[in-house]
């Protein structure tokens, strides 16, 4: 019965959405979001507050017998995550379509809320199922509603390119998810994820985890299952890319932290703990290379993403490896760094998705060598930009600070207690290599699009967005600050989680690691203060100064223009000898020429592609185009022809019936 309510659920959404105007639409989405939201929210805070695990329903599944839809202590941090975000992707979403209403059908515009709307409410269902067939068809209407939002502007070839390879990849992933639930029913009688243990005692837990690793990677974007998220993120709108890699990319997290978490036997926890590190430290610097070598704005931000799951399958390699040795207080720091950072990527990434769609709708492109003193006429979009380039750079006094404190924190203890040394090290140098790079990437483009002199006149004529689009933006930037400025509370509120996962009996806050993270938050408090008090002397000098203004120093040109401006092409220019071998590079326009004195105009634009891309996802279309091309030659026009293939088709019909084999 639960699935014909759920069905009927699905049908009342669609049907109020396209029978709301056109300028309503929003709205009573929202509104069916929000109430979802607070009806999974209240018993999802009384579990993070220490009550006992809500059960929501219990049903008998058409292929995997008994399962249920459950919130546990990991459900609760998730559904709050894709609640927050998905209210705030909808608000935002009131502004940035608004120029698109007199362009598109009211139909368009009613698929892509209802697609938007059953993505939310999707993976609001995966994170409470205890698996089974209830978690494969909430996991497949979750791909099928983002592929459709991806088509939003399906008229563009890139677009419907992008959106295909998604749709493939992802059904590939589904594939080794089902292999994976068939076989722990196979062997359990149960595909539930508490059934897992006895799998796993049985000796499957390695084949288990790489099925699982495969299925839940492709969603996470691991390396090499990345490919579809440079392409997806820039052809779907700017609020479905917020939302899809802010929050559903982390359900493959989720994912994989519900395998991982129900192996016991110690040297399988330790395999698992070293894959999942290797994983990490790939994804991470592979990510982060690309993302500082990107020339346009949303495909940069969608390395990053692929970045920052590295950096939280860092926390739970190390996580898991301390718990394989027993080491407790490191399980626990590293888990809590890792469902920290996972908390804090969904907020500071939802935000720059969220400010590159304001510049976008202003000047209807993403190439960071067109933008350039955007912060002139976009102040408020320019702020909370800012707010985030710093959290996503782990800076303190903001929230990216404190889920990679505490991954630091597990390492080094584990290196202190000389346990798994060599892992801890690498996992200690792979994640400050990775912050570095960072820096070096959102540098880049936060320099390169909002400082400076405007290199085009759409960006000078630029106007700040709506309030919809600043208050939506303000919902993430407001938990970021929130959160670094009181690390020790949002820490206490995810250690419950923290401390189930792990198995744990050792809180993080019973020692040193207490009063370390109250230092923490006074530095943050400091800095915060130190910042306000020099705005306000700068204020104050200013209102009794003259402000004069004068060409800026050339560098002994004489006639400096908006095109000596630093690219982004030439601000990572040094990083890219080393990028040359991950990438393959699409030039249009030619460099200015050594033997170029006084260099007329030209048009230069380096697109750096994935090599991977071209081995995992550019395959099927070869593939596609030879089997359409063999299946043409049969349309040969000619009724007896047909006559023929049909006769065909029923003898091989009746030879496999005599065999029995059908």
């Amino acid at each position: 019965m639960f699935y014909l309510y759920f069905l009927l659920f699905l049908v009342l959404i669609t049907a109020a959405i396209f029978a709301a105007p056109l300028r309503y639409k929003v709205w009573v989405t929202t509104a069916i979001v929000a109430i979802t939201t607070i009806a999974l929210a209240v018993p999802s805070i009384a579990v993070l507050a220490g009550t006992d695990n809500f059960r929501i329903i219990e049903m008998v599944g058409p292929l995997f017998g008994r399962e249920s839809l459950l919130i546990d202590s990991l459900s609760a941090l998730f559904l709050l995550i894709i609640g927050v975000a998905g209210c705030a992707t909808l608000i935002y979403s009131k502004g940035y379509l608004q120029q698109y209403l007199d362009k598109k059908s009211s139909a368009h515009i009613s698929m892509h809320y209802v697609a938007l709307a059953v993505l939310i409410v999707s993976m609001m269902m995966v994170v409470t199922s205890s698996g089974g067939f209830s978690f494969l068809l909430a996991w497949e209407l979750m791909t099928i509603a983002s592929f459709i939002l991806i088509l939003f502007d399906a008229q563009r070839a890139e677009v419907m390119r992008a959106a295909l390879a998604y749709l493939v990849m992802m059904h590939i992933g589904f594939v080794f998810l089902v292999a994976g639930f068939t076989t722990a029913y196979t062997y359990c009688g149960s595909a539930s994820f508490e059934s897992l243990p006895i799998c796993f005692s049985q000796g499957k837990t390695i084949l288990l985890l790489i099925l699982f690793l495969i299925g839940f990677g492709m969603k996470a974007g691991l390396f090499p299952m990345h490919v579809w998220l440079p392409e997806a993120h820039p052809a779907a709108p700017s609020h479905v890319s917020a939302i899809m890699s802010g929050v559903m990319i982390k359900t493959g997290v989720y994912g994989i932290m519900r395998v991982v978490w129900q192996i016991s036997a110690s040297a399988e926890l330790h395999t698992a703990g070293i894959i999942l590190l290797a994983v990490g430290i790939v994804t991470g610097l592979w990510g982060v290379i690309l993302a500082a070598v990107q020339n346009d704005v949303k495909r940069l931000l969608a390395y990053s993403s692929i970045e920052n799951i590295g950096v939280i399958f860092i926390g739970l390699g190390v996580s898991t490896l301390a718990r394989s040795s027993g080491n407790d207080l490191v399980a626990t720091l590293a888990l809590c760094g890792a469902l920290m950072h996972t908390i804090n990527h969904s907020l500071f990434k939802t935000l720059l998705f969220f400010g590159a769609g304001n510049i976008y709708s202003q000047m209807h492109t993403t190439l960071l060598d067109r933008f350039g003193g955007v912060a002139k006429s976009m102040p408020v979009t320019a702020i909370l930009f800012l707010v985030a380039v710093v959290a996503i750079c782990a800076l303190p006094p903001l929230n990216g600070f404190v889920g990679e404190f505490l991954i630091y924190l597990g390492m080094f203890n584990s290196v202190r207690d000389g346990v798994d040394t060599l892992a801890s090290a690498a996992g200690i140098l792979s994640l400050s290599l990775i912050g570095g790079i960072v820096v070096l990437a959102f540098t880049k483009l936060y320099s390169t699009v909002f400082l400076g002199s405007p290199r085009h006149h759409h960006v000078a004529e630029a106007e700040e967005v709506d309030n919809c689009r600043i208050g939506a933006m303000a919902i993430p930037a407001a938990a970021i600050i929130l959160i670094g400025a009181l690390p020790q509370y949002a820490i206490k509120i995810i250690e419950r989680t923290s401390l189930e996962l792990s198995q744990s009996r050792i809180s993080i806050f019973d020692g040193y690691v207490s009063s370390t993270l109250w230092k923490v938050s006074l530095t943050a408090w400091l800095l915060i203060i130190v910042v306000v008090l020099l705005y306000k002397l700068k204020s104050r000098a200013q209102n009794n100064r003259t402000i004069a203004q004068s060409p800026t120093w050339g560098c002994g040109f004489t006639s400096p223009n908006i095109r000596m401006q630093y690219t982004g092409e030439s601000f990572a220019e040094g990083l890219e000898s080393v990028a040359t071998n991950l990438t393959q590079n699409t030039v249009e326009g030619r460099r200015v020429s050594k033997n170029e004195i006084f260099p007329s105009s030209h048009n230069y634009n380096v697109r750096h592609k994935d090599k991977i891309d071209r081995l995992f996802a550019a395959w099927w279309v070869e593939l596609l185009y030879i089997i359409n091309k063999r299946i043409m030659t049969l349309r040969t026009g000619k009724i007896n022809n047909y006559i023929l293939f049909a006769l065909l088709f029923l003898m091989l019909i009746f030879i496999l019936s005599l065999l029995n084999w059908i």
